[in-house]
């Protein structure tokens, strides 16, 4: 039977290409060819052009069982960049990429005001001597419920005036979807693995990487787990629902059933004041966060058995200091309630930089869109 492949020129196969070079790391064409179901000459023409694109590179030889040597490639890092801007309440961060994900400059300024992100932009890249004709583009990411003076028709209205005033492609996103996207970039997930990752903040929230590719959803608006109820007569939410996870394990959950002043200080600060003390032996504060945490694994198994994620990745602020609390919590509540525990294992993971992981996702979403367009459906509108 003939073997059934994408177009060799359309930007499916291309897409494919990099994502399977991107999680091996360095690979031989044969072994594409083996992956990907890709003829030989197709494999041949999209790796000429990735080169020649400067996207990837010969980085050397291994060994053959016919004797001649077979010549690796893989992602040339530094050649391309993406730039990552992450619209936090009082602060904005700003990162770059390379291609591999990995970051190259990392910068938290006080949130400018929306006529100032392009000269922040400009401030940003030019202190890390980037050369101009290798940025792909900017990601602004935000919330959802976007910040308070930001609501997401405000965000398209900026990424059309700073696509014009920067001469760049823009996207925007919300921050747990481009966290997630982030997070399998950068840790060479395989595009075969169904991906999940919780982002704990002042809410919620969770992306979903299949195929390689972000779920959005219909609007744009997947993984909305903050608003998953855990609780049908439970605390009510501003969503309008009852017992949504959110009321019991987020940031500002956590915060109010501690009982912690926020005045004068952000929250942010003042759930670090309760995660610090849990995680320093303090048994109070301890029991808060573990009772969230365990609000949180019945949410996350539903989202796991929904999807069936091989995978799960917990980042953002609320995993900064005690994460370890609730990655003990889901791994324990999965290895006994997840429907498919029998045949294959859940792999719960922590996230090396959860507090940056919304503004490097935003970066790798400019990479991915750039390098293997096949996966995006274009600037999120």
């Amino acid at each position: 039977m003939a073997r059934r492949e994408a177009p060799a020129a359309g930007p499916g196969s291309r897409a494919l290409i990099v994502d399977v070079i991107r999680s091996a790391a360095s690979i031989s064409r044969v072994e594409l060819a083996g992956l990907t179901g890709l003829t030989q000459p197709s494999i041949s023409n999209i790796v000429r052009d990735l080169i020649a694109d400067g996207i990837i590179h010969e980085v050397g030889s291994a060994d053959s069982v016919r004797g001649k040597p077979r010549k690796l490639i893989a992602i040339k890092p530094a050649n391309r960049f993406g730039i990552g801007f992450h619209l936090g309440p009082d602060t904005l961060t700003c990162v770059a990429v390379d291609l591999t994900g990995g970051v190259v400059g990392r910068e938290v300024v006080p949130r400018p005001p929306a006529d100032q992100l392009a000269g922040q932009f400009d401030d940003f890249t030019a202190g890390l001597d980037l050369p101009r004709g290798r940025i792909e583009g900017l990601a602004i990411v935000a919330p959802t419920p976007y910040p308070s003076g930001a609501p997401s028709e405000d965000l398209h209205t900026l990424r059309a005036t700073l696509t014009e005033r920067l001469g760049l492609p823009v996207m925007v996103e919300n921050d747990a979807a481009a966290a997630a996207l982030g997070e399998f970039w950068s840790r060479r997930v395989s595009r075969e693995q169904a991906f999940g990752c919780i982002y704990l903040g002042t809410g919620i929230g969770a992306g979903f990487v299949f195929g390689g590719a972000l779920f959005r959803g219909a609007s744009f608006d997947a993984g909305e787990l903050g608003h998953m109820s855990i609780a049908y007569d439970g605390r009510e939410c501003p969503c309008g629902n009852q017992g949504c996870v959110e009321r019991y394990a987020s940031m500002a959950a956590v915060v109010a059933d501690a009982s912690v002043p926020v005045n004068g200080t952000s929250l942010s600060s003042a759930y670090d004041t309760v995660a610090r003390a849990a995680v320093t032996g303090d048994a109070t504060a301890f029991q808060i966060l573990d009772r969230a945490a365990g609000h949180l694994a019945v949410a996350a198994t539903s989202m796991v058995n929904l999807l069936d994620l091989g995978r799960v990745v917990l980042t953002g602020p609320g995993a900064a200091l005690a994460g370890s609390i609730y990655a003990r919590r889901l791994r324990t509540h999965l290895e006994r309630t997840a429907h498919s525990r029998r045949r294959h294992p859940v792999l719960v993971e922590l996230s090396a930089q959860p507090r940056d992981a919304a503004s490097i996702g935003a970066a790798a979403l400019v990479v991915q869109a750039a390098v293997a367009p096949g996966h995006t459906p274009g600037p999120a509108s």
